[in-house]
């Protein structure tokens, strides 16, 4: 059967998990009638949240069982496919289905995931890779997915995230050869009140500040900041590193990503155009892109484009005409000149160094 789950916010001073706990025993008395099986919970007393995983025929089953059980139905309730519940909710144990961390302590569901993009222009890339593989086992993260130049870690503490990436920045900056790179680390809830996806607004998040060029950049998210705090009270120093981004931060990063994804294919298009389209002074939109990627306004469209074009020199298939002009360069030659002025080495021996 398909497996779910759901999230519940409960709206009441009086809240706990024994509260909760008597509501899952009271599922499970009537689950067999709609053909629902209740497999795991989390509770976070703090946020006052549940979210409920179960095996069942379809969404409207599930409910049904709340609805009669107790009458507290969920906000949201998505579909979750096996592999993508395991990679991210794996870690800790179920105590009778109640999820605790291995300590003992409740598991509020949380998780911390970190991403990074890299790409090495020399021939010693494998060492760094394997060596951040390293990293994130000892710091007990599970690695969600690594497609090529990419890492996705997911953590159940933030206090681990934190100095895993602070790590992993130190190896990246104290490497010898070429290497460019960006990381940030967000954490949120595994499923939102609104929403179709796992994870969908914290992988949003996290897309939207590594879509911002290979700027060398760690950001780091104010709750994943307060997690820690309540974890660990964690070293000041092991936070220097880090672009701190709250919500403002966010949302203004997914501007200037949704904008510029949605013309950067267009050559003629400059920061005059993407500063219009955000709707900002021309001094406040360069001040806040500056702080938040580094970058100049029309440094971040040019940025972007050579990342995307990086994407695509894997593909071997593709001629560097077609690379360029799919990047949103006005010439073969263009890309060429700007392609090395940024990474020190022409994109024909970029793509032999890749095969």
């Amino acid at each position: 059967m398909p497996l779910y789950m759901d999230i519940h916010t409960v709206d009441s001073e009086e809240f706990s998990a024994e509260d909760v706990v008597k509501a899952h025993m009271e599922d499970l008395a009537v689950q067999d009638k709609f053909g629902v099986k209740q497999l795991k919970y989390w509770v976070n007393e703090n946020a006052k949240t549940i979210f409920c995983l179960m095996e069942g025929p379809n969404k409207d089953a599930c409910n049904q069982v709340h609805l009669e059980s107790h009458g507290n139905t969920a906000c949201n309730i998505i579909e979750v496919a096996d592999n993508e519940y395991n990679l991210f909710m794996g870690q800790g144990v179920a105590v009778n289905d109640l999820a605790k961390t291995n300590s003992g302590a409740l598991d509020p569901g949380y998780r911390t995931i970190l991403l990074t993009n890299i790409v090495c222009f020399s021939q010693n890339s494998n060492g760094y890779f394997g060596k951040i593989k390293d990293l994130v086992i000892e710091h007990s993260g599970a690695i969600v997915r690594e497609p090529t130049n990419q890492i996705m870690v997911t953590f159940m503490y933030a206090t681990d995230a934190i100095s895993c990436a602070s790590l992993i920045m130190e190896l990246l900056v104290s490497a010898s050869s070429k290497l460019e790179f960006n990381l940030a680390v967000v954490s949120g809830n595994p499923i939102d009140e609104e929403g179709t996806a796992f994870f969908e607004e914290t992988l949003s998040k996290i897309n939207s500040l590594c879509s911002l060029g290979l700027n060398k950049k760690l950001y780091l998210d104010k709750e994943t900041i307060a997690l820690s705090e309540k974890e660990l009270q964690v070293q000041k120093e092991k936070q220097t590193n880090f672009t701190i981004v709250d919500n403002d931060d966010f949302a203004f990063s997914r501007i200037l990503y949704t904008t510029i994804n949605k013309h950067f294919t267009q050559s003629d298009f400059n920061s005059e155009e993407l500063i219009s389209k955000i709707g900002m002074s021309k001094s406040k939109a360069s001040r806040k892109t500056k702080l938040l990627t580094g970058q100049a306004p029309n440094q971040l469209i040019q940025e972007s484009r050579l990342q995307r074009a990086l994407g695509k020199m894997s593909q071997s298939y593709r001629t560097i005409a077609e690379i360029a002009y799919e990047s949103g360069f006005n010439s073969p030659s263009y890309f060429t000149r700007v392609f090395k002025k940024r990474f020190d080495i022409p994109p024909t021996e970029f793509i032999k160094h890749l095969n």
